[in-house]
């Protein structure tokens, strides 16, 4: 019988190609076409995200629309008209910081492909004809300075002329623009007498909060709404809950702060999937459309208790 032959020992290293590298340790995948869930940290591809309006299929999180993504999500196809595109920002009070007003405007411009943090005009929403205005978060925060209280009032303006209904939908963290001084806010009061001429008009003002809308926003128009409603878990207050945790002392109640807290306590007219926005808009347009031709009651109202009536 042949004696059996040792077997070679082979070394585990030889001729293997050992690298810490991280793109060898790690495949290649492509930027730009995945987002992970804020809420659940669920991996989803863009296509599908952007086919289901930004809102995770897993958790049913509401994430962030651009100003452009929003109007098309609610205006009928081809129906859109903005409005003062060419109002932009300029530096009124010569802003110097870490980076200057001027700086940070073109840095936000060229990230965002937005003029400023406002998106105004007209458009259907299934027939029904409305102005339109939509704050962006990206842009400085969703912040309100010149320009947005500019083109904002401008829309309510041209609403009451036309007797439409106005729908703003606002997401802002910032409030009013610090890089403006007193001038941003201004723009508080400015844009909440454009509403108060509308609401004497007897023509409707819808507000729509988004994740998150606080400050200065929401102690002016976005507060000011005929009919107010808030997509599912949105953030909405003057200041945030830690801050108030640590200036009260206290703790705050679970999802204070919330839309579905604001609906429970009486603050939110309803709480809207972003699904169904659209046609609520549209529903909520149709129900109080009034004919051009007659006196508005709810003006002719107003006027009376301004007389004692």
């Amino acid at each position: 019988m042949a004696e059996a032959q040792p077997r070679p020992q082979v070394d585990p290293t030889e001729n293997v190609k050992i690298s810490t590298a991280k793109s060898d340790r790690k495949k290649d995948i492509p930027k730009g076409l995945w987002t992970k869930c804020d809420a659940c940290f669920d991996i989803v591809y863009n296509k599908a995200l952007e086919e289901n309006l930004r809102i995770c299929p897993k958790c049913d999180h509401h994430m962030t629309l651009g100003a452009y993504e929003r109007v098309d999500s609610l205006a009928d196809p081809k129906s859109f008209e903005e409005m003062d595109f060419e109002v932009h920002s300029i530096d009124p009070i010569k802003f110097q910081g870490p980076k200057a007003y001027v700086d940070k405007l073109e840095d936000e411009r060229a990230r965002t492909g937005l003029r400023d943090a406002v998106v105004t005009g007209t458009a259907l929403i299934e027939g029904q004809r409305a102005v339109i205005g939509v704050t962006d978060s990206r842009f400085i925060m969703g912040s309100m300075g010149s320009v947005v209280g500019e083109k904002l009032t401008r829309a309510i303006e041209l609403a009451t002329k036309k007797r439409l209904p106005v729908i703003i939908v606002s997401g802002s963290g910032g409030g009013a623009r610090m890089y403006e001084g007193a001038l941003s806010l201004m723009q508080m009061a400015k844009t909440s007498a454009a509403l108060a001429r509308h609401h004497r008009a007897g023509q409707l003002f819808i507000s729509v909060l988004t994740n998150p809308t606080m400050a200065g926003i929401m102690a002016s128009y976005a507060s000011l709404g005929d009919i107010i409603v808030a997509e599912p878990r949105a953030l909405i207050g003057f200041t945030g809950p830690r801050v108030i945790e640590q200036t009260i002392r206290q703790k705050l109640p679970d999802g204070f702060q919330t839309s579905e807290f604001l609906l429970e306590h009486g603050w939110l007219d309803q709480v809207i999937n972003r699904r169904d926005l659209k046609s609520r808009l549209a529903y909520f347009s149709a129900m109080f459309k009034k004919d051009p031709a007659k006196p508005s009651s709810r003006a002719g109202s107003s006027a009376s208790r301004k007389k004692g009536k």
